[in-house]
């Protein structure tokens, strides 16, 4: 998320464990709940902040603490629902004044939809990863497709302005360190955009960034390309750091880009290759077929043996990452 050039400092000191969704959970750490409040301490004399690619007018950050618990759940209320197209909106929720979710980079939260028991007969909770930048105080925003056959995101949806929804957090998936590799391929499929978004919007608006992101994002069609505007906005912005590739399997007649489904060919010419070594990484998030595709099956939370095609063209274990 966009934090401050302070909280990014304190972001890199943090070391975690680590659809289309964020699936990993990091090992109990007692010491979060420390780091949470450290950052807002870290934000106190920060200057500035990104949001959706629009810079703000430069303001002292006041120090705040967490709104949220990677031990417990606690309730938040939805204070907007923001339609994006035909079954995704986005949902903005109420933090308490003064307070803001701190979450390090990358991490997720978990939504409870209260009403709703697993085969357990208890109620069910889904990772997702909010869009909304970490240090923003008194709001946490999530971009959410509805799924007929995903009972979390039918609850979400279900939602009006003034009701609660359970959340816990963070769980921290990747520790991002500034600079950490040369080169950094993104490859995302519809809501698995969200964990890349919050990586990029944290990192390309750090003047100290030198590492270099290309994202392949792939889609059914036009009108479910999320985050278009934002992207669009980041890449003519941070041009020599950012470029996006839009990836239709239904195009119109009109679409001049790529179409089809993700292959060996637009990898090798758009993501940096896997003789760098470990001047380059690989992130990749979406539907379960299109990860195991890509990079092999994910082992439940854990990320599983490396496959699909980022194997066949030689990256190894090290160099990729499954959210």
């Amino acid at each position: 998320m966009s934090f401050i050039r302070a909280t990014s400092r304190v972001a890199r000191s943090v070391t975690a464990t680590t659809r289309l969704y964020s699936t990993e959970t990091g090992t109990k750490n007692s010491n979060l709940p420390l780091y949470l409040v450290g950052v807002g301490l870290a934000a106190a004399g920060a200057y500035g902040y990104t949001t959706f690619g629009k810079v703000e007018s430069e303001k002292p950050k006041k120090v705040l603490p967490s709104a949220l618990d990677p031990q417990k759940f606690v309730d938040v209320r939805l204070k907007r629902v923001e339609p994006y197209n035909h079954n995704t909106s986005i949902f903005v929720f109420e933090l308490p004044e003064g307070q803001a979710s701190l979450l390090p980079i990358a991490s997720c939260v978990f939504l409870k939809a209260e009403d709703l028991k697993d085969a357990n007969g208890k109620p069910m909770a889904r990772p997702y990863t909010p869009i909304s930048p970490s240090d923003l105080e008194g709001e946490l925003s999530f971009i959410i497709k509805r799924y007929e056959t995903g009972n979390v995101s039918k609850y979400i949806h279900s939602l009006s302005p003034g009701d609660t929804l359970a959340v816990k957090g963070p769980s921290p998936k990747w520790p991002w360190k500034m600079n950490e590799f040369e080169e950094v391929g993104l490859i995302a499929g519809g809501t698995g955009i969200a964990p890349m978004y919050q990586i990029l919007q944290h990192v390309l608006a750090d003047k100290n960034n030198k590492t270099k992101f290309r994202l392949l994002f792939a889609n059914i069609s036009e009108v479910d390309i999320l985050l278009r505007q934002q992207l669009d906005a980041m890449k003519k912005k941070y041009s020599d750091t950012f470029d996006v590739v839009y990836v239709l399997d239904k195009p119109s007649e009109k679409w001049k880009g790529p179409s089809g489904y993700i292959n060996s060919d637009l990898i090798k010419q758009h993501i940096a290759p896997p003789s760098l070594g470990e001047k380059v990484k690989v992130f990749v998030c979406g539907p379960p077929p299109q990860v195991s595709a890509i990079a092999g099956k994910k082992a439940g939370r854990d990320q599983g043996e490396l496959g699909g095609i980022l194997k066949e063209l030689g990256y190894t274990e090290n160099q990729v990452y499954k959210f």
